[in-house]
């Protein structure tokens, strides 16, 4: 019965990718009313597990976003490769618990291999600490919280311990723009997501060196390895000097950005970033690792296992490391096996042609609608584009009527007093021919709209 639904579901999946190059981007209206079958009473009987898959399909598939062909530009997501697929269908089949190496040798050598290899692909110091999560939230989590550690064990306070009631305070130091994922974090790890110094930024969202406000040894300063919004990198060659001079902590909010070090066109972006202490970065990003995987990499050794480290009478950890001391969660799937895979099958080469194909793709998008006579708001540093139609309903209503259209799908943003389409180029199924087709389109529409 297991290899005849395995089979189902593979058929049923192929077929999906397969028909993916020709659907609309985003569903249609007939397609989210399809989403109704999917609801109603818990059946009070057991059904066929193949009716099940079908029903999956039938229903859900035409109901998705089409994030896994070429033409989707929204919130900086790209589509696993086809390593990353693979591995991730072995995996569910594996069905391993990744929480302890004796739970899952496979899971735990994978990971190790994986992390050792993104901290060589990032340039970052062969002895950091790291840890596989879901995404970039939790890796800026786990980032602050070995600040926090580290910052409070010098104040002479034992934070796992005794919390953060009448601990000494911390000062957090973050570029206007910074990102909410990591206010987010900011929030979970008890520093609040209003409290911390919100730094000037440049006219492209880079923090401004000569606004910082004095820093000491309790005080964590957070970088961006690629504006959300523009792609730009904050300096961070004179923060990290002038934050380590006083003491300071310095984390790195590099969720697609700071993978730009892989690529030998684009490295010199990232200069200085290595001297951080702490960094946050998504696989499932610009590596194009099926979701969610996220990596928390800190340079002190020890500091992300204080932070997250537990001990129990029935866990016996060895000598190797046991991945989840360095988590926040303790059971969770094992996410390095889509890690691994897509690395290994991509190479050094293979991820350095991906993010430079892609960020030609949004050189392209630039050009094009520059030379139809719309504003380019940002510099085209990587992979975003920022773009005004006119004012600002006329944006929101090019916007509005591409996705409804469904040949491409970009997003909405507010920067800097201007409302924009933000178009993200991050996944590896982005052909030339996607962008012409998309560009044509986007033409299209504004050219109506203005009209």
């Amino acid at each position: 019965m297991q290899s005849e639904v395995l089979g189902h579901a593979a058929r049923r999946a192929i077929a999906y990718l397969q028909e993916i190059p020709a659907r609309r981007v985003a569903p249609g209206e007939s397609a989210l009313r399809g989403l109704e079958e999917l609801g109603g009473p818990l059946p009070e009987e057991p059904c066929d597990p193949c009716a099940v898959v079908d029903l999956l399909d039938r229903a859900g598939s035409p109901a998705t976003v089409a994030t896994a062909g070429g033409r989707f530009f929204g919130f900086v997501n790209g589509a696993a490769v086809p390593a990353s697929v693979g591995a991730a269908w072995l995996a569910s089949a594996w069905d391993q618990n990744a929480a302890l190496r004796v739970m899952s040798p496979v899971a735990a050598a994978l990971e190790d291999a994986a992390l050792r290899w993104v901290r060589d692909l990032l340039g970052l110091p062969a002895e950091c600490d790291a840890a596989l999560v879901t995404g970039a939230t939790m890796a800026n989590f786990c980032g602050i919280l070995a600040a926090r550690h580290v910052l409070l064990e010098r104040a002479g306070w034992d934070v796992e311990s005794e919390g953060l009631f009448g601990a000494p305070a911390i000062q957090v130091v973050a570029g206007a723009e910074v990102h909410i994922s990591l206010v987010k974090a900011l929030g979970m790890a008890g520093l609040g997501r209003k409290r911390f110094v919100r730094a000037p930024v440049d006219g492209q969202g880079r923090m401004q060196v000569s606004g910082l406000p004095a820093l000491d040894r309790r005080t964590i300063v957070c970088l961006q390895a690629g504006n959300v919004n523009t792609g730009a990198f904050d300096p961070a060659e004179e923060i990290c000097r002038r934050a380590h001079d006083a003491g300071a902590w310095v984390h790195v909010d590099g969720a697609f950005g700071q993978w730009a070090a892989a690529s030998p066109q684009y490295r010199h972006l990232t200069a200085g970033f290595e001297k951080a202490d702490s960094w946050a970065t998504d696989a499932h990003k610009w590596p194009n690792v099926g979701y969610d995987c996220g990596v928390a990499l800190v340079r002190e050794a020890g500091a992300l296992r204080a932070a997250m480290a537990i001990a129990a009478a029935y866990i016996a950890p060895g000598e190797l490391r046991e991945p989840s001391q360095y988590t926040p969660e303790m059971s969770r799937r094992a996410r390095g096996v889509e890690l691994w895979a897509a690395l290994r099958s991509m190479g050094r080469r293979g991820l350095a042609e991906l993010i430079e194909r892609t960020c030609g793709h949004a050189q392209r998008f630039a050009a094009g609608l520059r030379e139809a006579g719309y504003e380019i708001l940002n510099d085209v540093a990587i992979n975003q584009v920022l773009v005004s139609f006119g004012t600002p309903e006329t944006t929101r209503a090019v916007i509005e009527r591409v996705q409804r259209e469904g040949t491409c799908w970009c997003g909405v943003s507010e920067w800097q007093g201007r409302t924009a389409m933000r178009i993200s180029v991050s996944s590896w199924a982005t052909t030339e021919e996607d962008v012409e087709v998309s560009l044509e389109a986007i033409r299209r529409v504004a050219g109506e709209c203005r009209a």
